[in-house]
């Protein structure tokens, strides 16, 4: 079609800018498909993602032709730190399974952004007895009007946003969904679908600051925001 063929000169003419050496070749904006990043991936001076600084030539070499079970490729987990090269981290996995996958780089990112190497142990405490929360100073009570703890979950059965597909994406919305309406007592809410919400309830969202919206250039460039906003919502309890 017209349109394929639009794309496949672009991809040329933008394969012709990726400055491609026999060592490697130079990463940026200019990169527009992962497939692109064919050789070792250099960054510009001055880049300081964690992506830039673990992808070492040993760990290209050991991963630039794995894939994980879902055929997500590790040169769609390094495509956003690559193309945005002012990435804070610049790395996505496309399921759980990646992390071992493509241990010899997630090992090295993880340790250097949550200092916890491969061998640590996971310690799961649920007794919030046991937190250590001293009291603030007055003067820095006194600023706080609230507070955000942020936790983000995955199903087993599912690939990560990453690598999700429209259909499994609705699956999961339906599953979501479906164990959000058993909530009781203080839990009981409402689930707010970004696709069938009124514009009431969208600017009261806004209002409230729990919205959240696309156009995040790192996440449309991992993969996350395809679809958008098919199968996205928010649910909040009926006291916020």
């Amino acid at each position: 079609t017209e349109d394929t063929s639009r794309m496949g000169q672009q991809f040329s003419s933008q394969m012709s800018d990726c400055a491609i050496d026999a060592d490697g070749m130079m990463m940026g904006s200019h990169i527009v498909f992962p497939s692109q990043i064919s050789k070792y991936p250099y960054f510009p001076s001055g880049t300081k993602s964690l992506l830039s600084k673990v992808l070492t030539r040993d760990v290209w070499d050991a991963c630039k032709d794995r894939t994980d079970k879902y055929g997500y490729t590790f040169q769609q987990c390094i495509f956003s730190g690559a193309k945005w090269v002012n990435s804070g981290v610049g790395v996505y996995a496309g399921c759980h399974e990646g992390f071992y996958t493509f241990a010899p780089l997630f090992d090295k990112v993880i340790e250097q952004y949550h200092k916890h190497s491969p061998t640590d142990k996971h310690i799961s405490n649920m007794d919030f007895r046991q937190l250590q929360c001293p009291d603030f100073p007055a003067d820095e009570d006194a600023m706080i009007n609230s507070t955000r703890i942020r936790v983000a979950r995955n199903l087993a059965d599912y690939p990560l946003g990453t690598c999700v597909t429209s259909q499994q994406r609705r699956e999961i919305e339906q599953k979501v969904v479906s164990a959000l309406s058993q909530f009781t007592g203080e839990l009981k809410g409402k689930y707010y679908s970004l696709g069938s919400m009124t514009e009431d309830e969208r600017k009261q969202l806004i209002a409230d600051h729990f919205l959240f919206k696309g156009g995040d250039k790192y996440l449309e460039s991992c993969g996350l925001e395809r679809d958008w906003p098919e199968a996205r919502g928010i649910f909040h309890n009926d006291a916020k």
